[in-house]
């Protein structure tokens, strides 16, 4: 799998690999079916996604990269969640619903709706984003539709580029069906020995180093591509010389690519995890994808030989892996993208002479900084923050927790150089952040070796929170420079990705995050915290208490209010405390990119509950929980979801914001969010999301995403000139 790509593409779906039990009737005040299925909640965010790949609105390139992330994030679904079910139930462990259906049940809905979603994108491609591609002078043609100029070219190509790297594999007594791995394009090919009349079958892998989609030369004014797979096989007879070729087919297996590492029973994380990610690739199979053209009797051989149910198997048109649809989606043709935005530096980071040179930590001092990304600028803001610190004489240490990051990231390189300075430099990488493990083993290294104090958090926990602490010394005294945030501190995603982050110096903030980082790098978390809410241990606790007092202040009369935004809503514990809150009067707002388990405007239940989800060029990741608190709200910040595993197995981090200024930002984005005129996806009370993006006259509603970056882009900085 291209995992860049798919942390690129950022929609993929946040999945849980966390099965603890939970007893939906514990509540007797609340009716015993009153949550929606995670799993089949995950595909429906997922057919959000491919619904913006339908929409003719949305601009053709960005529809072609829309299917590509549809087809990523399923592929991580099935490897990772449909993967942990059939393991359960293959081992015999119980597997826990929330709404408790037969595990078997669970995975038959998840077969059915994945089967009709793959159908539906496949006939999107098929049927709407080719055929625009095509009115747009870019052509995906296969090669019968080809001149026979461009023929004979992808033929002397084939010859030089294609034809040597390939290995076709027989298979007969003396050669044993191959391995196939996983996400892996194939060709199945059935010929017969023109001497003695017998018919043998090969395995034919699509190099993954090539170019999926090939350009074809042609006249100026128009692109034409042809896939891979579908040159190859119109030049078998090259391969299979003196044999007549008689079927040929493309298949693809998806494969279970979880890692397991039982941290309790190993004394080196790191080669328990490097040794864990060597088996990941010989994962059981779980979904094998055919051409809906393949015969019954190669299809019958695939079946056995990789010990596929029915239910796995997924009949669909060519070309399969629409993944690859990345490379056609970075054609450079700016007519058929999105409008290009060009981040703008936070107004109050910008200088307060004009063309002086930007100091960030007099900024932070003159009052907290509110960062709002992409619109506002990663690299002039959270990056600008690591790299003075770094180069500053005044700053003595420097702390990071780096969750998902790139090695040629200008962090660690910035953390490096404040290695090399003899400044104290602290790096608590998570080694287990899914399909990163590899890299960030390698990057930890790479800080090790510059002499960055590299730690690997606790043990059982992964650490997810996003801190960076930065000791100064001024006028003989140490200050703390903090940052927050919502989103990883990752410069690639940080322009796709919508978060949050917070930049401060304030003491209590501070001393805080330097009782966080001690804990990290020591043995436990254990202490309650002053400005902040830290899983595992108080942050469900805090929330639950928010929720309780909003609820009792409904009850007693009091204006009360509650708006949570998250990626995903499936804790039962905070689901139930947001019912009793609704039944008390409390106005509940939860805004939810992904996976939201919670059921909206159920009478006696939750009628005072809206769910709204925005889904657009950017991830929305940002997590936020606001509460009115008697007209003194509480507003966090962070990077916890309500689900078991961000709640309970991580150390989460949520800090309140103070300033009135931040308070007034939040509310007025729940405001948009919610608002009627805002484009955005309703969920109903019968778990059905609708989207709503036309007015009654069919006009498109606002893009709240578009109006953010230019009323962003235009912010000045407190006391200049508009």
């Amino acid at each position: 799998m291209d995992a860049e790509n798919l942390i690129d593409t950022g929609l993929a779906g946040d999945f849980d690999d966390d099965f603890e039990p939970f007893d939906p009737a514990g509540d007797t005040s609340l009716p015993g079916e009153r949550y929606l299925d995670r799993e089949l909640s995950w595909l429906a965010f997922n057919q959000r996604v491919l619904e913006l790949a339908e929409d003719p609105t949305t601009p053709v390139l960005e529809r072609a990269n829309f299917l590509a992330i549809f087809a990523s994030n399923l592929d991580e679904f099935f490897m990772v969640r449909v993967a942990g079910l059939k393991r359960r139930i293959l081992t015999g462990l119980a597997i826990p619903t929330n709404v408790g259906r037969a595990p078997q049940d669970v995975l038959a809905d998840i077969s059915a709706k994945a089967h009709e979603l793959q159908e539906r994108h496949a006939a999107a491609y098929a049927e709407l984003v080719r055929p625009a591609l095509a009115e747009s002078g870019i052509h995906i043609v296969r090669w019968d539709e080809l001149e026979d100029a461009e023929r004979s070219n992808l033929r002397d190509y084939f010859s030089r580029q294609i034809f040597p790297v390939l290995m076709p594999l027989a298979v007969d007594p003396a050669h044993p069906f191959p391995y196939i791995s996983g996400l892996s394009l194939n060709l199945s090919v059935r010929v017969r020995n023109s001497k003695t009349g017998k018919q043998e079958f090969a395995r034919l892998k699509v190099p993954q180093m090539l170019p999926r989609f090939l350009k074809i030369p042609h006249d100026p004014g128009a692109e034409r591509f042809i896939t891979l797979e579908d040159l190859i096989a119109n030049h078998l007879g090259d391969l299979f010389p003196g044999m007549e070729i008689l079927e040929h087919h493309v298949f693809r297996v998806t494969r279970n690519e979880d890692v397991e590492v039982d941290e309790d029973e190993t004394e080196n994380l790191i080669k328990a995890l490097e040794k864990e990610l060597l088996r990941r690739r010989f994962g059981p199979p779980i979904r094998l994808e055919v051409t809906d053209d393949m015969d019954d009797v190669t299809l019958g051989l695939l079946v056995r030989e990789l010990d596929v149910t029915d239910n796995e198997v997924y009949r669909l048109p060519a070309p399969l892996d629409l993944g690859g649809l990345f490379d056609i989606a970075k054609i450079d043709r700016p007519d058929l993208h999105y409008p290009t935005h060009v981040p703008t530096t936070s107004a109050r980071l910008q200088p307060l002479e004009p063309n002086s040179r930007p100091d960030i930590f007099s900024a932070i001092a003159r009052g907290d900084v509110l960062l709002h990304h992409p619109y506002e600028s990663f690299a002039t803001s959270v990056q600008a923050f690591i790299e003075q610190a770094a180069a500053d004489p005044h700053v003595l240490a420097i702390k990071q927790t780096l969750y998902r990051t790139s090695g040629d990231s200008p962090i660690v390189e910035a953390l490096i150089d404040a290695a090399e300075s003899g400044k104290q430099v602290l790096a608590l990488v998570e080694i287990k952040a899914r399909f990163d493990e590899q890299a960030n083993i390698s990057w930890a290294r790479k800080l090790e070796k510059a002499g960055v104090h590299v730690v690997y958090g606790l043990v059982g926990l992964k650490t997810h929170c996003k801190l960076a602490l930065v000791i100064r010394e001024e006028k003989g005294e140490l200050k703390h420079y903090s940052h927050i945030g919502t989103g990883n501190y990752n410069p690639k995603t940080s322009r796709i990705y919508e978060d949050l982050g917070l930049l401060t110096d304030d003491d209590q903030v501070g001393k805080d995050l330097t009782r966080l980082f001690n804990e990290l790098s020591g043995y436990a978390i254990e202490k309650k915290f002053k400005r902040l809410l830290v899983a595992p241990l108080h942050l469900r606790k805090g929330l639950l208490r928010h929720i309780a007092t909003e609820t009792q202040n409904a009850l007693d009369g009091k204006p009360a209010r509650i708006r949570i935004k998250v990626n995903s809503m499936v804790d039962e514990a905070i689901i139930d405390a947001l019912y009793r809150a609704s039944n008390a009067g409390v106005p509940v707002d939860i805004w939810v990119r992904g996976i939201c388990s919670l059921m909206p405007g159920v009478p006696g239940m939750s009628e005072n509950i809206r769910v709204r989800s925005i889904l657009g060029r950017y991830l929305e990741h940002s997590r936020i929980f606001s509460f009115l608190n008697g007209g003194d709200p509480h507003v966090f910040i962070g990077s916890a979801d309500m689900m078991h595993r961000n709640l309970d197995r991580r150390v989460e981090a949520l800090v309140r914001l103070t300033e009135q200024e931040h308070l007034d930002e939040i509310a007025g984005l729940f405001d948009r969010a919610m608002d009627e005129r805002t484009s955005s996806w309703w969920l109903g009370d019968d778990g059905v999301w609708v989207r709503h993006h036309l007015d009654e006259d069919g006009a498109l509603l606002v893009d709240m995403q578009n109006t953010l970056m230019h009323e962003i882009g235009s912010r000045k900085r407190p006391g200049r000139n508009r």
